[in-house]
């Protein structure tokens, strides 16, 4: 049987499907009458140089290679009959007959060109420049707080406020429930007191009564007072612990109480609250001035939340606002709580007022106020909680200072804990841990007295107001 001749490669029109493979002429200048039975001369009729240089007469630049190399001249079709490949239509006209090359895509960035464009960008440029140095003051100004609390409070200040609220939200943590303190609540004095002064100093400073514990049954030390400094030999001021709540019993709060008698109180600026000012007075405690320092605490809220000003040696920020709470600081060193211009006011004694929305213990109790609008009234806390760190002061009947301050409380728990450290008229200061401090100084290192802080669980170091300081605070010396 004669070996049957393999399918021709080539896809051909009809009506040469039946030609010979000898029929089809060289393309290098033939003609070519096996595929398209007529002359084919190049792309449009005319002559085409391939890359030898010479005329192509039959290449038609537009139709399909086969997988040879050969150009298919007369179809763009499959090599079998089928379909075509190439459903595009083909381009006419140019030099080439009915091919245009296609430009070259250019993949370099490209530039704003228009003018709106340039100017949008020149002006977004120009307005990142003050908000970076501002974030970047804001973040490296000396006065203390952390990373995250400068962060926040710039944005506070830069009507952030509630971007600031909601990202703490998402982060806050309820207190934990029920546990025992982290430390022991039975700590010994932090000074002696003269034997031979005893019986007299029981009679004039003797320490306070002993705090009932609001935790049910007191741990051992707890509520009982211990000396923290000593004026001549005479306790001057005492300190101790005390648990505010049976569902958060492992959290403590510090009770310091100071006897105006042997001690003298100085309101001092921070350097960003109220800033920079004809104060008189140092933003800090400098070398040369510490002799007689017996403690340091915080002061208020931020002077634009607060609700009122703040007045030292003749300067203001912010407004006297009567009817808020008030520290109210004279020249002899004494220190008086009440309410602007209806129990304490404006006089010649005065040196400085520091005022901080309203009071929480008024004539002894804790008024029904302290329990309505908890975050818009006293304070944005941290994720909006009610339960975190707190810090307030207050007066006895006698005139002795309460300071009172710690983690996981509410505004009642707030004023209570003053209360039963014997406050009649008390006042909430700061909130949120980054601003609570007490310290009190060991005067065995002369002449830098050693700080220490009063609760072991503050975050501020002992030293904090050894540097400047960001807010304002209240400095305790020796009479």
């Amino acid at each position: 049987m004669p070996r049957s001749t393999p399918p021709s490669r080539h896809w051909q029109p009809a009506g040469t499907r039946g030609a010979s493979p000898g029929s089809r002429e060289d393309t290098r200048g033939g003609t070519r009458a096996g595929r398209s039975g007529g002359a084919h001369a190049g792309r449009s009729g005319g002559a085409h140089r391939g890359r030898s240089g010479d005329f192509d007469d039959d290449m038609s630049w537009g139709t399909r290679t086969d997988r040879s190399g050969d150009f298919d001249g007369g179809s763009s079709g499959h090599p079998d009959g089928g379909p075509p490949w190439d459903h595009r239509p083909r381009r006419s006209g140019g030099i080439h007959g009915g091919y245009k090359p296609r430009k070259r895509r250019n993949w370099r960035p490209h530039l704003p060109v228009r003018t709106w464009s340039r100017v949008t960008a020149t002006v977004l440029l120009a307005s990142l420049i003050p908000l970076t140095w501002s974030i970047g003051h804001a973040l490296t100004v000396p006065g203390g707080g952390s990373f995250s609390a400068r962060l926040a409070e710039w944005a506070r200040d830069h009507y952030l406020g509630p971007i600031v609220t909601f990202g703490e939200w998402l982060t806050y943590q309820q207190p934990k429930k029920g546990g025992n303190p982290s430390f022991t609540l039975n700590g010994p004095n932090a000074v002696s007191t003269l034997k031979h002064h005893k019986k007299a100093l029981a009679i004039a400073y003797g320490p306070p009564p002993r705090v009932a514990s609001m935790a049910g049954k007191p741990l051992p030390g707890e509520g009982r007072w211990r000396v923290l400094a000593t004026v001549k030999g005479e306790p001057a001021i005492y300190g101790t612990y005390l648990r505010a709540s049976k569902v958060y019993s492992s959290y403590v709060a510090g009770i310091a109480s100071m006897n105006q008698n042997l001690v003298k109180f100085e309101l001092r600026p921070g350097t960003e609250d109220p800033g920079p000012g004809q104060w008189h007075a140092q933003p800090y405690i400098p070398s040369g001035t510490r002799k007689g320092l017996l403690a340091t605490f915080n002061s208020g809220f931020k002077i634009a939340s607060s609700g009122g000003g703040f007045y030292l040696n003749g300067a203001r920020s912010g407004s006297l606002t009567p009817g808020v709470a008030s520290e109210v600081f004279y020249r002899d060193g004494h220190l008086a709580i009440g309410v602007w211009d209806h129990t304490v006011r404006m006089t010649p004694d005065v040196v400085g007022v520091r005022q901080n929305l309203h009071l929480i213990v008024v004539h002894g109790h804790v008024p029904s106020t302290v329990d309505q609008n908890v975050e818009t009234s006293w304070g944005a806390t941290l994720g909006g909680g009610y339960y975190v760190w707190r810090s307030g002061i207050g007066i006895t009947h006698d005139g002795r200072v309460i300071f009172v301050y710690g983690p996981s409380l509410n505004v009642r728990e707030l004023a209570e804990l003053l209360q039963h450290a014997g406050a009649v008229t008390a006042m909430e200061l700061d909130i949120n841990p980054e601003w609570m401090s007490y310290m009190y100084y060991l005067h065995t290192h002369r002449p830098n007295p050693k700080p220490v802080n009063l609760l072991p669980t503050q975050q501020e170091p002992p030293d904090r107001y050894y540097f400047p300081s960001g807010r304002d605070f209240t400095a305790v010396y020796a009479r």
